[in-house]
């Protein structure tokens, strides 16, 4: 299997080219709303897996103090040079360079599904946070895009479903997310990510799942008879311990 790390530094420049500044529907239209409602009041805000910064940038412009941490030298190089606020150092989620109960926020967008393990990060942000801290999970949905799931258009039943694939079990696996890029995906029950969280404190006090956004679906054509399955998960918790 192709290493994650080098999976990553390989396509940071797709990735910088085909979800941010205004390129990706679902970022403009959905995600960057929920980063406003959900931590456009928070003081310091810390954003795990941040990417060449767009989450970062958009809540430093709201006047949000913001650290954002990646992985990926080549994101963070780029995060810094589009600049805008934020400061950037390279770690990954597993072993965070902060300091415990500096943050009264912290955001992982689309990041959590690609750790393996995963425990580990959920104990960091649990540190990190100050009590009453919020975290803002952001996540593949785990049930409606598991592996193997998608739009069934049965020519001889005459039926039209969402298949969903095994839920039930674990999956990891590199998948291609668009011709020449392969990117790590770890597909996990959702009961496993709330346990975690519970045992460390972070209790989850909203949950949404929302329809994939205008903008996605005209750009989809494939995807828009499932207009009913949602693609993104979020979920929000404090921190009471």
């Amino acid at each position: 299997m192709t290493d994650d790390g080098d999976a990553w530094e390989r396509n940071a420049g797709w990735w910088q080219r085909e979800f941010t500044d205004g390129a990706d529907p679902e970022y403009e239209e959905q995600i960057l709303p929920l980063v406003d409602r959900h931590l456009g009041s928070a003081r310091r805000v810390l954003d795990i897996g941040c990417g060449e910064g767009q989450i970062a940038r958009r809540l430093a412009r709201q006047g949000v103090d913001v650290v954002g941490l990646d992985p990926t030298s080549s994101q963070v190089v780029e995060a810094q040079h589009r600049g805008a606020g934020p400061v950037y150092a390279q770690s990954s989620a597993e072993l965070l360079p902060v300091r415990s109960g500096g943050f009264d926020a912290v955001v992982m967008c689309l990041v959590l599904e690609h750790l393996d393990p995963f425990e580990p990060a959920i104990h960091e942000i649990a540190r990190v946070l100050e009590p009453g801290g919020r975290f803002v999970l952001m996540l593949n949905h785990p049930l409606l895009q598991t592996p193997g799931s998608g739009w069934i258009d049965d020519h001889i039943l005459e039926e039209q479903y969402w298949r969903v694939g095994p839920y039930l079990r674990d999956d990891a696996r590199m998948e291609e997310v668009a011709p020449g890029v392969e990117l790590p995906f770890m597909h996990r029950p959702l009961s496993r990510y709330v346990q975690v969280m519970g045992e460390v404190g972070l209790l989850i006090d909203h949950m949404e799942e929302p329809a994939p956004p205008p903008g996605f679906l005209a750009a989809a054509w494939e995807y828009a008879e499932a207009a009913s399955i949602p693609r993104l998960m979020v979920l929000c918790a404090r921190r009471v311990t």
